[in-house]
């Protein structure tokens, strides 16, 4: 029978006309009921058979993948060997890579972090990163939200080693903590700084002898070198002042703090314009406003320092007849700030970020006939950070320049603090 006869009006047809065929038979013989019985069980016979045939290719069609599954299948093949090979890349980052979830357990991390943070697999997976790095300088960075890069900090894993730390946000409610081996850069760091130092301490002698020979020299016994003399003796002296300033910079650079002494603001603050009208000679006008009385809690030897450079700078870089008002004023969040401005030529934005590096100069002819060493900003930025303070920086071309050191309120002295201060010394 041809399977089309299933889905047509003619296999109802057939069925009734062998029914009617099989009761006129049963009539010829006398037995009409039972022919039509036996035909009806053939018939159903007929068609069991017929729909157990039909059934296995009917199964097998619909077995049979579309081509919607086959192009989904396709993708999730590929997508599986890409996160395969971003895992596999992941895992042999030289950098250390832990995938924390919204509350900062974690997920997952490489072997980098194993050997930089310590990590255990699968001990530590699901665990608190912050429990994981208890007792180190990273959970207390976590503890304290991790907005800011971690600089230079012992690697939990290695005592020996340092590490720099960034918690960024990943995919849903994720964050991935990178921490990059920077133990090379530490060690180079240390050597420039013991080499500085060395080197500026070995010249400190025979600068001085050279300076206290020129001394000796009277430019009215040999007139026709009295010009080359007096510019020896200011060489000689800036080059004095150049390792004095790199003296300073060795010792502040190895200092982590400071010790805390009572700091009087007006007497430092009335010394730094007697230094600036010493330094200018009349040709500014020096004013000195102070508009807090708060005191300051730290080294008055490296605030003086610190504060002397900002005066005298600004004299410098500020031509005749200009003005200089040095200020200590209260400043926003309850904190303090000392301020030096100046009606000098300004600074243009692109070189503010740079001012406190070594040796920087926005113009190098117009700091050197003013004697400048190029370190002072320098020395000015470690000091600051000695005393959880910053230095900001404001200046236009042609409208001069203000430099304001701000101090927070844990850094300040008032009455009860002195009252206070007092009694501890007792």
């Amino acid at each position: 029978m041809s399977p089309r006869i299933l889905t047509s009006w003619r296999l109802p047809a057939a069925c009734a006309a062998l029914l009617l065929a099989g009761g006129v038979v049963g009539a010829l013989v006398g037995a009409a009921v039972a022919g039509v019985t036996v035909v009806a069980l053939a018939e159903i016979v007929a068609l069991l058979s017929l729909f157990r045939h039909k059934s296995g290719p009917m199964l097998q069609s619909s077995a049979t993948p579309a081509p919607e599954y086959d192009r989904l299948m396709t993708r999730t093949r590929r997508i599986a060997s890409r996160l395969r090979d971003l895992r596999s890349a992941a895992g042999t980052l030289p950098d250390a890579v832990v995938l924390l979830d919204h509350s900062l357990h974690v997920r997952w991390f490489n072997h980098a972090a194993e050997e930089l943070l310590g990590l255990k697999r699968p001990r530590d997976r699901g665990r608190l990163l912050a429990d994981l790095m208890r007792n180190s300088e990273l959970a207390e960075w976590l503890s304290e939200g991790a907005r800011e890069p971690l600089n230079d900090v012992t690697a939990p894993g290695h005592p020996n080693r340092h590490v720099t730390a960034t918690l960024l946000p990943f995919g849903s409610r994720q964050r991935l903590l990178l921490a990059r081996d920077t133990s090379h850069l530490t060690r180079l760091e240390q050597i420039r700084r013991d080499f500085v130092a060395n080197v500026s301490h070995e010249l400190r002698t025979p600068l001085t002898v050279i300076h206290g020979y020129l001394e000796l020299l009277d430019p009215e016994d040999v007139p026709e070198l009295a010009p080359v003399l007096d510019e020896m003796r200011a060489q000689s002296k800036r080059m004095g002042q150049i390792v004095e300033d790199l003296l300073t910079l060795s010792r502040l650079e190895t200092q982590d703090h400071v010790a805390d002494e009572h700091v009087q603001m007006a007497p430092l603050l009335a010394s730094l314009r007697k230094e600036a009208e010493a330094l200018s000679q009349g040709r500014h006008t020096v004013s000195l406003d102070m508009a807090t009385a708060f005191d300051v809690l730290g080294s008055p030897k490296d605030l003086h320092s610190a504060f002397s450079n900002l005066v005298s700078n600004a004299v410098r870089y500020t031509p005749t007849g200009g003005r200089i008002a040095i200020r200590w004023a209260d400043s926003e969040g309850g904190g303090a700030k000392f301020s030096v401005q100046d009606s000098g030529f300004g600074i243009p934005a692109t070189h503010i970020a740079r001012l406190t590096e070594r040796f920087y100069r926005v113009s190098s002819s117009r700091s050197r006939d003013s004697g400048g060493t190029g370190l002072g900003l320098s020395i000015v930025k470690h000091v600051l950070n000695l005393h959880q303070a910053r230095l900001v920086i404001e200046s236009e071309p042609g409208k001069g320049s203000t430099f304001a050191c701000v101090f927070g309120s844990d850094r300040l002295l008032d009455g009860a603090r002195l009252q206070e201060a007092a009694g501890l010394h007792l």
